[in-house]
Formats: C-alpha cells, sequence, structure tokens
C-alpha cells in the first residue's frame, strides 16, 4: 500500500514517527493509501529546514521570488488536472468542483504575483528638517499552515503564495484525511525553482499541530478549521507569542425575502448547499424564507434537488461522497434528530441510491422544513449536505436570527429590493455578505474570514490583510548631516521643525 511521506528541505522524508493514518477513496469506501503521523522529532526537522532555507530566501531580490511563484503558476495552469483528481480520489467531490478549487486558489497566486507593489513601503522627505522617513514592510520567518481535509488545495494556496512572496518559508500540514494534494503542490514548486527548505509538508495529527504552536522558531499560524480546534489554535499560539489568523465553523443563512426571484433563489440555495456535499465552511446550511412565499419556495428546490446525481466524481455525477463513513454516519445522525425534535423532512438524502460503489460514503441531499431555532439541527455546524429551513415573517426577523447565531462567518440575502438589501447589508452581523450571491467568497483582491465564533485574530486571509499578517513593518528616520558634528546636543524631547 502507497504511504504517503512528509516534505522536507525538498524531498521525501521519512521521519522517525511510527505511527500511520488511513486514507481512503471515499466513493469506493476502501483504504487505498496510509499517511504518515509526525512524531516531535519530525516537527522539529521542518522547521529546522525551513529557518535554514530562511536567509536566502528572504534575502532574494523581488524579481527571483516571483519569477518562481510565476513559473508555478505556468506549470499549474498546465498540470490542474492532476490535481482535481488527486483531490477527488481522498476527499471524494466530483472532478469539476476540485478543478474549480484549484481556480479560486490560484486567484491568490496571481494576487500574490503583485506583491512588490503590494508590499512596497512609503518615503517621506524632509519630515525635519534635512530629515527623511521611510517605511519597510519584512518577512516574519517560519510560517506554518494548518489547513483542513474539505479543500485541501484552494486553503492553502490562499497563504502559501502570500507566504513565500513576501520572503517566508513555511511548514504546511494539511489534513491527514487526504494529505497528497499538498506532496503534489510542494513538487511543483520544486519544480519551478524553489529552493530546498521554503515550502516544506509535514503530515500527522494533534501531535504535529501542537509542535508547531509551540515551536521556538514558528513566527505564525494560518488555520482553518472547526471553531473548537480554532479557539485552541488561536489560545495556544497566542500564548506562545505568535501571530495567528484562525478561521473556524460557520452556520451561513440565506434570507429569502417575499419580492425575490425565486427559481434564482431556487437554484442558488441547490448550489450553496450541496456543492462539494455541503462540506464547505461558506455553504448555505439554513434558508431563511419569509412564510408567505416558504411552500412555493420549497417545491422548487425540492424539484431541483431530484435532478442531482449522486454518485463517484470521476464519473460525470453532480454530487460526491463525503470524506470518511464516521462523518457522513455523523450528518444522517442529525437528520435523524431533526426528526426527533419535531422537523419535517422534505428530501431524505438517508436513502440515496448512488452511481458509484455501494460501499461508498453516500449521504444525498437532504432538505428539511420548519427547524426550531433550539433545536441541534439548526445551533450546531454539520457540515454535510443538509439544508434546515425556518420561516420568518419579514427582513427584520431575519436580521435578527442571524445575529443571534454564534457564527458570523457568512451570509446572503436575496431580494429585488435596493433599500432591504442595503439595511441588511449594514445591520446583520457576519463577515462576508452575499446580495443575490449565495456564497460571498470574496475575490482575491480582498479579503476572507468571519466575525464572532467563525475568526480568531484580527488579520484575514489574503488580499490587503494577507500581505499585512505575513510582513512586519519598520519604520526609518533618517539623517545625513552634510557637516561632520554639527547640531550639538539638546536632552529635550526631540520634535520635528
Amino acid at each position: 500500500m502507497t504511504i504517503v511521506d512528509h516534505f522536507v528541505a525538498g524531498r521525501s522524508f521519512t521521519g522517525t514517527g511510527e505511527r500511520l493514518g488511513p486514507v481512503f477513496d471515499p466513493a469506493l469506501g476502501v483504504e487505498t493509501k496510509r499517511v504518515r503521523l509526525a512524531a516531535p522529532a519530525d516537527v522539529d526537522a521542518a522547521v529546522a529546514a525551513a529557518a535554514q532555507a530562511f536567509p536566502g530566501w528572504r534575502d532574494k531580490s523581488w524579481a527571483r521570488r516571483q519569477e518562481v511563484l510565476f513559473t508555478f503558476r505556468e506549470l499549474l495552469n498546465a498540470r490542474r488536472g492532476e490535481l482535481a483528481e488527486i483531490i477527488t480520489s481522498e476527499h471524494g467531490k466530483v472532478v469539476s468542483d476540485a478543478a474549480g478549487e484549484i481556480a479560486r486558489g490560484q486567484e491568490v497566486l496571481e494576487f500574490a504575483l503583485g506583491m512588490p507593489h503590494l508590499a512596497r513601503g512609503g518615503y517621506s522627505e524632509n519630515v525635519s528638517t534635512g530629515v527623511d522617513a521611510f517605511t519597510l514592510r519584512q518577512p516574519l520567518g517560519v510560517v506554518s499552515i494548518v489547513s483542513p481535509f474539505n479543500f485541501p488545495a484552494m486553503v492553502p494556496m490562499w497563504f502559501l503564495p502570500m507566504a513565500l512572496a513576501t520572503g517566508n518559508t513555511v511548514v504546511l500540514k494539511p489534513s491527514e484525511k487526504d494529505p497528497s494534494a499538498a506532496n503534489w503542490l510542494a513538487a511543483l514548486l520544486s519544480e519551478a525553482g524553489l529552493p530546498d527548505g521554503v515550502f516544506n509538508v509535514l503530515h500527522g495529527d494533534k501531535v504535529a499541530v501542537d509542535g508547531l504552536l509551540e515551536h521556538p522558531d514558528v513566527q505564525a499560524v494560518s488555520f482553518v478549521g472547526s471553531t473548537p480546534i480554532a479557539r485552541y489554535v488561536y489560545e495556544n499560539a497566542t500564548r506562545a507569542g505568535k501571530r495567528v489568523q484562525a478561521l473556524g465553523g460557520a452556520k451561513n443563512h440565506m434570507l429569502v425575502l417575499a419580492d425575490a426571484d425565486l427559481d434564482l433563489a431556487a437554484d442558488s440555495a441547490v448550489n450553496a448547499a450541496f456543492g462539494s456535499a455541503g462540506e464547505r465552511c461558506m455553504a448555505i446550511s439554513v434558508l431563511a424564507v419569509v412564510d408567505s412565499v416558504a411552500d412555493d419556495l420549497i417545491g422548487r428546490i425540492s424539484e431541483r434537488m431530484g435532478r442531482i446525481k449522486v454518485g463517484d466524481g470521476r464519473q460525470g455525477c453532480d454530487m460526491g461522497p463525503l470524506v470518511t463513513r464516521e462523518h457522513r454516519d455523523k450528518v444522517a445522525d442529525y437528520v435523524e434528530l431533526a426528526v426527533k425534535e419535531g422537523a419535517s423532512v422534505v428530501v431524505d438524502g438517508r436513502d440515496v441510491e448512488p452511481a458509484g460503489a455501494a460501499e461508498g460514503f453516500w449521504l444525498g441531499p437532504t432538505l428539511v422544513d420548519r427547524v426550531g431555532r433550539d433545536s441541534r439541527i439548526y445551533t450546531e455546524e454539520i457540515f454535510g449536505p443538509v439544508l434546515s429551513v425556518v420561516r420568518v415573517r419579514d427582513l427584520a426577523e431575519g436580521i435578527e436570527i442571524i445575529n443571534d447565531g454564534a457564527y458570523g462567518n457568512g451570509t446572503a440575502i436575496f431580494t429585488t429590493s435596493g433599500g432591504a438589501a442595503r439595511r441588511f447589508q449594514r445591520e446583520v452581523e457576519a463577515g462576508m455578505i452575499g446580495i443575490n450571491v449565495p456564497i460571498p467568497v470574496p475575490v482575491s483582491y480582498y479579503s476572507f474570514g468571519g466575525w464572532k465564533q467563525s475568526m480568531f485574530g484580527d488579520t484575514k486571509a489574503y488580499g490587503e490583510q494577507g500581505v499585512h499578517f505575513f510582513t512586519r513593518e519598520k519604520a526609518v528616520t533618517s539623517r545625513w548631516p552634510v557637516t561632520a558634528g554639527a547640531g550639538g546636543f539638546d536632552l529635550g524631547f526631540p520634535q520635528n521643525a
């Protein structure tokens, strides 16, 4: 059976850890690989390789660093199909969806190709007589990225190009559920000319994560995952003196008003709830709809759900399996719980007949109506293809229930009223807002991140905030006297004049 090793200092690295984790093909329901789980000594080895490579990479000119990243972009363009197939084989999402995640990650790479402009400093001449002032943005050193299973290429690429372009070196800890995409990216970067040790991949579980959080040579941590783990990462890494951006979970609402285009709303709800089998932190999991149009909208959504083909993502299906059997069963348990709590299951995905192996981790699209706001299916992040319907009276109640939630990642409104949309965008408490757009993931030159329990740390991912996260600013005040020894001494506080 194939063993997925670490990638350290430009080559495959076995390390000292003796533990192995299973890697499944979710559509087949069988273990196809095993991944090495790092021991503490392996964490030290990966960080040491990054630390050794840092001075040389930091001192590369902007032009040389950009040359490597541009070559990486061209190689990725030519071979993205390979990466999409790898993602599908370990995560389960359909190949077209995998290709889409690569494209969204590549947007950040292309944004980072403008880093000489984005990270340049400022200069002010003669701030005082004969004195100039200017700023520099410089890299942090060794940074770590801890990424989740649901986007094994896109999420690392939200951070990786930003970190490398600004002169940092990186240790990536991908999910042990689908680890191969990270190694593929590492090999492609090496082929593009990235020096050994600048980018390293460390596989593992909590042992690896804790090692990175505590390691004195790691300067910053970028994390995406569930809220409890995001909070854990934030608290432990900041306690260790590190800079942290920790993006957590979500319970995203889509509010549909009575004046909305219901066909657009139905298409959007299906796309946003069931793409990637609902395993997205930006998935719509709650449909808050004005009661007067609820039955009509639910009927349109149900009809569309009936046309979704569930099966092996390599066989032209619309939706693939969930990532593991345990996760599939956990999501199915939420549906059973909703029934016990009095909700009505309109479309039940537990009985789906997939176009794939019977042993696959299948759960079809599920629609649950009349969900109570105190039920667990409403309050907890499910991370699966389950859409809960909550009926509201009007815009005001819709905003109220969104703001009452613990999460504040993304939310959307569907309406033809500009006034309603403007009130929504002003009053709703979430970091990313969609107006007639169901999955409002910002483009690469803005920044990604939520509010409340959906994000810990002050700096969002990529965009301008990503540049700031991976750099430190120096302010320099400079005088070059024309006459040596001129000026004398003065013990008063210096003033500009």
